[in-house]
């Protein structure tokens, strides 16, 4: 009989933290989830008495992991996968954004992510197996109006998982960066963090923008149970994807992106080479 495995979660009392933790635990996993509450470590613990374990953490509480870490590793079991889930959409034009409010994003939906993943990582190491999983966006390869410091924050995982599937690949270890399309989850209603408009030059452009997506949110395409399943063969499979693109919009719109930059690269293709020598 095969052993069980344990898999971390962050950001488990909503959207795809939550269905994919559901489906993992009726896969047979072993499932850490965090949350923010303890009402919400309650909620998830009752998903299943024996197998669901939540954990208090903030992950933007960055010298409190290394110990949330170690404390599952010794009572819970060894992580065989790490899901890097937490994380919320900023939507605001850029210049009428703040600082703050970039910084903000990128210690959640970055920093937060690359956290976990150093803490979770010796043990891997010294294992010499394991799967990190980044849900990161199509808006880490596909920019709109409007979401400037969410797209940064998500073409920065992407890049950062990337790279870092090269360092550990000899260790036995997976990365895979899953970026999903629009779903039918929290992200674009209570989840999302709005700026105030204030700069009337920018109305005929972004207000469309902000109305289409609130209409559309609990609408969209995607099924969260169905992408947790996705992310779940990818998980089980033995040559696991770098990039996995979730939903048919996804995939369209990112290869539009590379059309469009291909043919901006054959136009220009003779400044390009003009630099060399």
């Amino acid at each position: 009989m095969a052993a069980i495995k344990t898999m971390l979660i962050t950001g488990v009392s909503s959207g795809f933290g939550r269905a994919l933790a559901q489906e993992a635990l009726a896969a047979g996993y072993r499932v850490v989830g965090t949350v923010r509450s303890e009402q919400a470590k309650r909620d998830f613990e009752a998903l299943d008495a024996d197998r669901a374990f939540g954990r208090i953490l903030d992950v933007t509480h960055f010298d409190a992991i290394d110990d949330v870490i170690r404390e599952i590793e010794s009572n819970v079991g060894p992580l065989d996968v790490l899901i890097n889930n937490a994380g919320y959409g900023h939507e605001g034009v850029m210049e009428e954004s703040t600082l703050e409010e970039m910084r903000r994003q990128f210690d959640v939906n970055v920093f937060g992510a690359v956290a976990v993943t150093k803490s979770v990582l010796p043990y891997m190491r010294e294992r010499r197996s394991g799967h990190i999983l980044n849900i990161t966006s199509m808006g880490g390869f596909i920019t709109l109006p409007g979401i400037a410091y969410y797209c940064g924050s998500k073409f920065a995982l992407e890049g950062i998982s990337e790279v870092l599937g090269k360092e550990v690949k000899g260790f036995g270890i997976h990365v895979t960066a899953v970026a999903p399309g629009s779903f039918r989850t929290d992200w674009a209603g209570r989840s999302m963090v709005r700026t105030p408009r204030s700069i009337a030059d920018y109305d005929a452009l972004f207000d469309p923008v902000r109305k289409g997506r609130q209409e559309k949110s609990g609408k969209q395409l995607g099924d969260p149970v169905k992408a947790a399943r996705a992310m779940l063969s990818v998980i089980e499979s033995d040559a696991p994807p770098a990039h996995l693109l979730l939903g048919s919009d996804a995939l369209g719109l990112v290869r539009d992106k590379l059309a469009s930059l291909s043919a901006e690269l054959d136009a220009w293709e003779s400044v390009t080479r003009s630099t060399d020598g």
